[in-house]
């Protein structure tokens, strides 16, 4: 990871080929319009102060434009750099004219089924919200269809309603991806105790572990930081709307309270599928003592009547081969019986 100190050139590190798309979605209470904005002009576009913006970036392969918006509301290098830099931690910070929010949405691999992060940034201001997202996703659309059918008045309460409601629809998909983990978890613990299964249970602890540290790095940083949203003196966030934030923050406190429990949940399965493997070892193990058990007294005879002496009676015997078959099947039969009556076996 390079030095942002150390660079003069705004880098994104991504991977993402999305071409930048940037929506123009203005809203009062009796107007809504939403626009494709092919080239942004911060002579050209103007912010009504009675109007509510929110700018729509999807994208971050475009590094002049996404520039150009951030000089817009005077956001320094670093800021842009941290929103460019998709392996930023979450985090929430207050400055004097806006709130800068970093976070992660999760979507499911098609392949794998696994869940994998794509970062959102978010500047929220005195009357609009700008958000930079990877990639499009169809949760900000239902927000934009939310805001054109003006659903629970949207219209009327600011940008910072239109911010709860945002990372609302972020930390409902960290829940469903928290339960997801939860039911994984609860399968691979009636698996384990099962004894039945083929499946590679070590494997899929370690996927399901994985997808743990990442929801856990999504949420963990905000658990003191989203408190700042709630402080007295926070002129982004109105009185009226801080009952929505403190919904958002049960929401919040539910994942952060599931993470523990997977957390636990994890090294308990952890040391359950260790001791599993004992056990199987052992019993393999007592198998094989037991084999090595019956034949150690038919190894026995069988060394005797091996060794080469001259007069040896059992040599010259009729039935003494016969015999000899008799002896070691009862013996064998005799110390297999004895160690199922004492259930060794």
């Amino acid at each position: 990871m390079k030095n942002n100190l150390l660079v003069e050139q705004l880098s994104y590190n991504g991977e993402e080929l999305t071409p930048t798309a940037v929506q123009l979605i203005s809203y009062s209470p009796t107007s809504f319009n939403q626009n494709e904005v092919e080239l942004w002009d911060n002579e050209s576009i103007q912010f009504d102060p009675n109007t509510t913006y929110w700018v729509k970036v999807d994208g971050l392969n475009q590094i002049d434009t996404i520039r150009k918006i951030a000089d817009r509301i005077n956001l320094n290098f670093l800021l842009t750099q941290d929103i460019l830099n998709i392996n930023h931690p979450s985090k929430i910070e207050e400055y004097e004219n806006f709130l800068l929010l970093v976070l992660k949405y999760f979507i499911v691999d098609e392949d794998s089924a696994e869940y994998i992060p794509f970062q959102i940034s978010i500047v929220l201001g005195d009357n609009y919200l700008i958000s930079f997202s990877e990639k499009k996703h169809p949760f900000m659309d239902d927000i934009i269809k939310a805001i054109e059918n003006d659903v629970f008045h949207i219209r009327k309460r600011g940008a910072d309603y239109l911010l709860s409601v945002v990372i609302n629809s972020i930390i409902g998909n960290h829940t469903s991806a928290i339960l997801q983990i939860n039911d994984s978890l609860d399968d691979l613990e009636d698996d384990l105790l099962s004894f039945s299964t083929n499946k590679n249970l070590g494997i899929e602890i370690q996927t399901t572990r994985k997808q743990y540290i990442a929801l856990k790095k999504a949420d963990l940083p905000l658990k003191d930081q989203y408190a700042r949203l709630f402080r007295a003196n926070n002129k982004l966030i109105s009185p009226k709307n801080k009952a929505f934030f403190n919904d958002v923050n049960d929401h919040l406190q539910f994942v952060l309270q599931n993470i523990d429990i997977c957390r636990e949940t994890l090294a308990s399965l952890v040391d359950l599928y260790i001791s599993n493997n004992d056990l199987k070892m052992n019993d393999i193990m007592k198998r094989l003592t037991i084999v090595s058990t019956i034949f150690i007294p038919l190894t026995f005879l069988v060394g005797v009547w091996g060794m080469n002496f001259s007069f040896m009676p059992e040599l010259d015997w009729k039935y003494g081969y016969i015999v000899a078959w008799l002896l070691m099947i009862v013996i064998g039969i005799i110390i297999y019986i004895y160690f199922k009556i004492k259930k060794w076996y």
